[in-house]
């Protein structure tokens, strides 16, 4: 929510929560992915998930159906990831990632879901597939997981956050991976919990607690004098 923004028209500003100081910034950034011989660029025409499904059904309009799939979710999937990895050049890749499998998957797709709820179920796979490959090369280290990430957030060109806003990143990277990402859904992708549910498979209620321990755990880090 407070990276450097890539969407021509800007991002509102965060909800009012305990970090409602936090402001987002603006920077241009190119909205083209390449995904083997197709090329999505970014297009303000929006296609219902319904007009996106029928094209892909027929191998005569399967790339084109594909296209407008990228297009309509390329954007949110990558702030989704973004904030699950924080690096720009991480998200990149895990994006791509996750479209390959979607290209693969997609006729696989069986309606019992939202498609955006199923898109973000395998985003979300291979976010925490690269947070677990990043920590098992971090294992070596003296380093703690969370300033490593903030290290690195530090020194990504796309990332233009104060100290709070590193501090925040920081408290967020020290959750349990399950509470991290509860608390990114809900916080900034604002995701009813039914949603969630479906796509975590996880009772509304454990996410509710999930949420609340890690608004706590935050707030309790702001506490906390800086190391």
């Amino acid at each position: 929510m407070f990276y450097k923004n890539y969407c021509a028209g800007g991002y509102p500003q965060p909800r009012r929560f305990f970090l409602h100081w936090v402001k987002p910034s603006s920077i241009t950034f190119v909205k083209t992915i390449k995904f083997n011989s197709l090329q999505a660029t970014a297009t303000n025409k929006t296609a219902s998930d319904e007009q996106i499904l029928e094209l892909l059904r027929s191998d005569r309009t399967f790339e084109r159906g594909f296209r407008l799939l990228m297009a309509q979710y390329r954007e949110r999937l990558y702030w989704h990831i973004r904030r699950i990895v924080l690096i720009h050049e991480d998200a990149d890749d895990v994006l791509q990632n996750t479209f390959i499998k979607i290209y693969r998957g997609i006729l696989q797709f069986e309606g019992k879901s939202k498609l955006y709820t199923w898109l973000y179920r395998i985003a979300t796979n291979e976010a925490i597939t690269h947070l677990q490959s990043t920590a098992r090369q971090a294992s070596s280290s003296l380093d703690d997981p969370a300033s490593i990430m903030a290290g690195r957030l530090l020194a990504d060109e796309w990332f233009d956050g104060d100290e709070i806003q590193v501090r925040l990143q920081k408290a967020i990277t020290q959750l349990p991976d399950k509470q991290r990402l509860v608390f990114n859904l809900r916080y900034y992708d604002e995701m009813p919990y039914e949603e969630m549910s479906t796509m975590l498979d996880t009772s509304v209620g454990a996410l509710k607690a999930s949420f609340h321990h890690a608004v706590k755990k935050i707030e309790a880090s702001f506490k906390e004098p800086e190391q």
